[in-house]
Formats: structure tokens, C-alpha cells, sequence
């Protein structure tokens, strides 16, 4: 929102200089991103958000400004000069949908000369990104800038029978809107037409038929109040946005309706010519009303830890243009509650005040909507640092300190946690193998994607079904920026749909969408050792595997199965189905295929791994079991394998276990030689067994007999052969 200092000057008769009111205005809660030079004026770029539609304009910024200094709002006189005839004469309105219009007002003013504005309108409208039309339009304009009000003017003698109907669109109907597109309107939407067609899309844009021209010489000037889901509504339909949708749909002020026409009709008078009406046709059959929102000084203290005085938060309230009503007790003895937690005070020691919002503005509903609007104007900056109260002894979720045990394992893996969108491109829909839990569904026909209908992001209309979306593009942001080496890891929730609900079914047996928490990890690029400061290898499989079995390990779970699997997001022989020690799948880990990573321009392999973390977090946690140190010596003996390159690590480990020999403590890797010397397909794998008594020293006699019952197991179930 750009706002012209010299026009909110005249209006708050501020003594602040550009740069010091916008610092002060950021304070407010009106963030200023910048400010900048225009001519002799200054522009500020205001960062509104939309709940603030009353400073959608320079009149609602100088009423902040005004309550900030502790001045008045100087508005400019706004009564036409020449008035002749009765409204009621020339034109005539009716409301058919009062419930998405509920006050239209229409005054006519006579005679105009369509012309170029003056410089001063042209300098105005310009400095703050408008362009210059005609005088009439860069008038409504002007106005619509200044008070907040959207306007519209019609050719009064392009009206058929000279009257306005506001009613919604008829099926088949078409309207030519001002930027040249015919545009097909359907029931829903809200129309202003005349005796026999739209002239309008209400609170959007006016139609071409219609529109003021250089013939133009009797002008209706419509200024009216619409439903703001109504605008909203139609505005989405026909991928329209606009200055007067944009505040339609937020919500304008219901009262303003005949001040800002009356404003505008004597611009038009003055810089165009012509004699307005006497007075305006109002339509407005079902007058609304502010709520009366009540206020205890003491919730003050609780919600922000600003100790004011009552009179200081009246004078603040008072300034803003709200209007107090009688102060109220209440004399009940039992404790109030809010969200089921007793506050500080009982309502018997706290005195209530009443204050009615003024009409613009639309957010003020609640107790702490006021409370902000103290907090605001008080100042943040008074608000002291300290913990907050807590009627309730603080505790961690079940799994949380096993969510903890695992964070610590993967950062101190060198891992960096990510947060990313919870919503994502339909692009993806098909591109990643999703967890088992969600591809069970998903094959049955169960499960469809969750699809949002308002995404705040364009393009990303899909809640995610998978985390590793949202981790890729982290991925392609670092090598964007020069970070070739990414180690990053993710949890979250993620998401699929019941087919009922995508087929638009409402009634109970309509399930929600189903929710699975998901922990995803992908890692790419050089491993730097400890102690070193460059890496000497490239990341790969089994540093990703490795990572995720030390997480599952700091939770106190059974260890995880691996187990080679095609997976359509993983390259082929280098992915592997992640499974509980059930046999549960949860998961997929691998490197990510040739086509994903063309598609994200990636030019060095990535790994990735995700997984079902519910299931993770449901699983039964270990036993842990506590053993003496041993008293006597361990024997350890080496045994190099030539075994086929399909043969997996885990299935050796599991014949050696299957051989139950009593004084075989542990097995585990020594190393992998692949290389020219070997046969083809077939590898080299060293195997560290460690062999103890618990009574005993064992003789050596003993280990050689434990130790060739093994190899001799192995060389026949794998049809190994015994390297030297």
C-alpha cells in the first residue's frame, strides 16, 4: 500500500519527517518496507495485513498517525456547491439480495465535462502508482485512495430506464468488464444492472457499456456497501483482483458509503462542471451494528505485562474512535475460566469496560482485540521479558524425549534440521514413491491427495503427501547459493484424502483426511572427516543408512531391516524398503534417480530416505539389559570372503548368528575390496568375529574349532570361497 506523506500530512497534520513516521508506523504494527522519493513528496510503502483494511487509505494511516501525536484528523470540506433536483427524479435503485448488498447509494450529478485532471490530481495519483484517465475516474480514484471507499461512476444516459438493479447474475449471462474480457457469470455472483442487463461485477469492476466516455454528460456515482465473502467469491471465480475487490473482500466501512460519495460528487462539481442532485437515493433495509466488546483492565496486565492505568487504556481506545460505554462489575465469587485454565483474577475483583468499534474497523470482535490496540499504541517496546504464568506443572508428550534423542543423533551426525511448506505443487504428484502406510491406501483406492481451494502460494495447492518435496528444494537452494555439501533432515506431518471427501461428500460418515507424522533425511556431496578440514570422499548409501540407524538407535529401538527394493523415486540397485524388526515396511532409502534429479538440475548424486515416524514412534522400545564387564579376554579372529555382489551384508551377519555357537560374541565389518583381480560379479568381504568366555581364558584349540564351524557355514550357504 503506497501512501503519499504530503496527503497524510494534510490529513494528520503530523510533525514527524518521512523517515522518523515511518519508523514510528512500524512500531504500530503498519510495517513500512521502505520509503522513497517522489518529486516533492515521499512515498510509503506499507506492508498491511488483512485484517487492517481501514488503512487501506490515507484517511485510516492518519488516524493511526493521529492517535500516535495526540491530534485530530482534518478532513476537507466535501459539500458540493450547486445542487438541483431530487435524486429520486432522475434515477432510481432497488436492492434484490439485500444479504450480499446491504446498502446501495446512487446520486447523479448533471451536466460534467469529461476532460485531463488538474496537475495537482495528476502529481497525487502518480506518486503513488496511479495512473491519470479521465477527471471523473482519476477522481473516484482519488477518493477510493483517501478514504477507503470504492467508488464507481456509470453513464447515466448508457443505463436502461436511467435505474439500478442490484441483484446476482442469471444463468448464461455475460458482461464485457473495463479491461476488454467478456466474462460468463454465474448465480453465485453479485451483479449491478439496469433494466435489462449487468452493467458490474459488484465491489470487482464496472462493465465496458457503461463507462464513462468523452459523450458522457450525466454521471451516476454508485457508493455501496457489499458482502465481503460475496466479493471474494466472484473475484476468485474469474481470477479477478482488483483496488476495489481488494477492499470489498476485507471488509470496507458500512458508514462511509454517503461520506465518500458526497466527497466525490463535489470534486466532480468543482474540476468537472455540472449540478449534483440534492441529495443521494440510499438503499439500506437492514441497517448493521457494531458489537459492544467489554474489557478488563487487568487481562491487560495478564496477556501483554503492560501494568496501565484504566484511564491511560480509555484515552488510547478513545483516540483510535472508540466509543465507551457504562463501565460495568461483576460481583460473582467463582474463578473465570478461558481455554480451561482459571485466570489471574476472579471476576469479583475486576471491574469491566465497554467500548462500541468504530465502523471501519471490521477486526474488533473480542476482548483481545482491544487488548492488542492498548498493547499497540502503549508500545511493544514496554513490554518486559519474562516467563509467563502456568496454573499446570510442565511436562514432555510421550515421545517427545525420543524425538529429542533422535535430533541429537542426526545433528551430531552433521545434520541440519529443515522446516519446509506444509503444501507443495501438484506437480509431485506422482513423482515420489510414497510410505508404505500411504501406498497401501493409495493402491485401494481409499486415499486421494488433499487439495486446498484458497493456497496461499500460487501453484501450491497439494497439502504434502510426502516430505521430500519441500527437502529437495532446500537442496537446490543451497547449490543455488554455492553450499555444495547438504546434509539436512525433516519431520512432519503428511497427507492423503478419503475419496469421499474428494468426491465433495459432507455427511457424517465423511472421515478426515488421514495425517501420518514422517521423518525424511537427505545428504549429498563431500564427507568431512573429524579433525580435517577438507573431505576426502563423497558421501554416499551407507553414510545415509548409517545416520538413520544411529537415530534409531539414541530412541532405545530394535534395529531397523534393510532389504533391496525399487522404490520410483530411488535409482535402481541402489535403493533399499526401511522395516521395522517386525518385518513392518515404514520407508524407503536410496539415491535418487536420473530423471528427479535432471528435473532439479542436480549434477551430483543425492540420498534420500523417508519414513513412516508414527510407526517408528510406535514400535516397542528395546529392553535394555545390564551386564558385568568381562573378566576374562576376548579372542578375535578375521575371515575374507569372496561371495556374489547380490549377497548383502545383513544376510551374512544373520547365518553367522543362525549358528548359535555359545562363545561367539559379535560379528561385525571390516571391509569391502571390489577390483580387477576378482572374479566377475563377485566381491571381497572381511568379517571381524569376536569369541569369549564367560568362566574362562579360551585356548586357542577351541576358537579354531568355534570359528570353522562358521566359515564352513558360510562358504556353504553363500557358495563362498576363503581368501588368504
Amino acid at each position: 500500500m503506497n501512501i503519499s506523506y504530503n496527503w497524510l500530512r494534510e490529513l494528520s497534520g503530523t510533525r514527524l519527517e518521512p523517515r522518523e513516521l515511518s519508523e514510528r508506523l512500524t512500531m504500530l504494527g503498519l510495517a513500512v518496507e521502505g520509503v522513497h522519493e517522489a518529486g516533492d513528496d515521499f512515498v510509503l510503502d506499507i506492508d498491511l495485513t488483512s485484517n487492517r483494511p481501514d488503512c487501506l487509505s490515507h484517511l485510516g494511516v492518519a488516524r493511526e498517525v493521529a492517535a500516535m501525536e495526540g491530534t485530530r484528523v482534518q478532513l476537507p470540506e466535501s459539500k458540493p456547491q450547486a445542487v438541483a433536483r431530487l435524486a429520486e427524479e432522475l434515477t432510481a435503485v432497488e436492492i434484490l439480495d439485500p444479504i450480499l448488498c446491504p446498502r446501495y447509494a446512487a446520486r447523479v450529478v448533471q451536466g460534467v465535462r469529461i476532460g485531463p485532471s488538474p496537475d495537482w490530481l495528476v502529481k497525487r495519483l502518480e506518486a503513488i502508482g496511479q495512473r491519470s484517465i479521465n477527471n471523473v475516474a482519476d477522481i473516484t480514484n482519488y477518493v477510493l485512495h483517501e478514504v477507503g471507499q470504492p467508488l464507481h461512476a456509470f453513464d447515466l444516459a448508457k443505463l436502461s430506464e436511467q435505474r439500478i438493479v442490484v441483484r446476482r447474475a442469471r444463468a448464461g449471462e455475460k458482461l464485457k468488464t473495463l479491461d476488454g474480457v467478456l466474462r460468463e457469470l454465474d448465480t453465485e455472483m453479485l451483479v449491478i444492472a439496469d433494466a435489462e442487463k449487468p452493467v458490474a461485477l459488484a465491489g470487482v469492476m464496472g462493465g465496458e457499456d457503461s463507462e464513462i466516455s468523452e459523450a458522457t454528460v450525466d454521471v451516476l456515482i454508485e457508493s455501496a456497501y457489499f458482502n465481503p465473502d460475496s466479493v471474494r467469491r466472484t473475484a476468485r471465480r474469474l481470477g479477478m483482483h482488483t483496488e476495489a475487490s481488494h477492499r470489498f473482500e476485507r471488509g470496507a466501512d458500512y458508514a462511509a458509503v454517503l461520506r465518500a460519495q458526497e466527497r466525490c460528487v463535489a470534486l466532480i462539481c468543482e474540476l468537472a462542471g455540472g449540478t449534483a442532485t440534492e441529495n443521494a437515493i440510499d438503499v439500506y433495509p437492514r441497517p448493521l451494528n457494531q458489537p459492544v466488546v467489554s474489557l478488563r483492565p487487568e487481562r491487560v496486565k495478564a496477556l501483554t505485562g503492560l501494568n496501565l492505568a484504566a484511564v491511560e487504556m480509555e484515552n488510547i481506545l478513545t483516540s483510535l474512535g472508540f466509543s465507551q460505554t457504562a463501565k460495568m462489575s461483576n460481583s460473582e465469587a467463582v474463578p473465570s475460566l478461558r481455554d480451561g485454565v482459571i485466570e489471574e483474577l476472579p471476576i469479583s475483583l475486576q471491574s469491566k469496560m465497554s467500548f462500541v468499534p468504530p465502523t471501519w474497523r471490521v477486526d474488533i470482535s473480542i476482548e483481545e482485540d482491544l487488548v492488542e490496540e492498548v498493547a499497540r499504541h502503549a508500545g511493544y517496546d514496554r513490554i518486559a521479558t519474562e516467563l509467563p504464568a502456568s496454573g499446570i506443572a510442565g511436562e514432555y508428550q510421550p515421545d517427545e524425549l525420543q524425538k529429542l534423542s533422535m535430533r541429537g543423533a542426526l545433528v551430531a551426525n552433521g545434520y541440519d534440521e529443515a522446516i519446509s511448506f506444509s503444501f507443495i505443487d501438484a506437480g509431485h504428484d506422482e513423482t515420489f514413491e510414497l510410505i508404505p502406510e500411504f501406498a497401501a491406501r493409495e493402491e485401494k483406492g481409499e486415499q486421494g491427495f488433499v487439495t486446498l481451494s484458497n493456497s496461499i502460494i500460487e501453484g501450491a495447492t497439494r497439502m504434502r503427501p510426502t516430505l521430500l518435496a519441500g527437502l529437495l528444494s532446500a537442496v537446490r537452494h543451497n547449490f543455488n547459493h554455492g553450499t555444495r555439501d547438504v546434509r539436512l533432515f525433516e519431520t512432519g506431518r503428511i497427507f492423503l484424502a478419503h475419496e469421499k471427501r474428494l468426491a465433495g461428500m459432507s455427511d457424517e460418515k465423511n472421515p478426515l483426511p488421514l495425517e501420518r507424522e514422517a521423518l525424511a533425511l537427505v545428504a549429498t556431496g563431500g564427507a568431512t572427516e573429524e579433525m580435517r578440514a577438507g573431505h576426502e570422499r563423497e558421501l554416499d548409501f551407507y553414510d545415509l543408512k548409517g545416520a538413520l540407524e544411529a537415530a534409531v538407535d539414541a530412541m532405545n529401538l530394535l534395529p531397523l531391516l534393510f532389504e533391496a527394493a525399487s522404490a520410483r523415486h530411488l535409482r535402481e540397485g541402489q535403493s533399499a524398503v526401511i522395516s521395522l524388526s517386525d518385518g513392518k515396511r515404514i520407508g524407503y532409502l536410496g539415491r535418487l534417480s536420473e530423471e528427479i534429479a535432471a528435473e532439479y538440475k542436480f549434477r551430483q548424486p543425492v540420498y534420500v530416505a523417508e519414513l513412516d515416524l508414527t510407526a517408528l514412534l510406535e514400535a516397542p522400545e528395546a529392553t535394555v539389559l545390564y551386564t558385568p564387564l568381562a573378566r576374562y579376554p576376548s579372542v578375535t579372529r578375521d575371515v575374507s570372503l569372496l561371495v556374489a555382489r547380490r549377497t548383502g551384508l545383513a544376510e551374512l551377519l544373520a547365518a553367522v548368528n543362525a549358528q548359535e555357537v555359545e562363545f561367539c560374541r559379535d560379528a561385525k565389518l571390516v571391509g569391502v575390496y571390489e577390483g580387477a583381480s576378482l572374479p566377475e560379479g563377485k566381491r571381497s568381504v572381511t568379517l571381524r568375529l569376536e569369541y569369549r568366555a564367560d568362566e574362562q581364558t579360551l585356548r586357542d584349540e577351541e576358537v579354531d574349532e568355534m570359528h570353522k564351524r562358521i566359515v564352513s557355514a558360510l562358504e556353504e550357504k553363500f557358495d563362498a570361497q576363503q581368501r588368504a
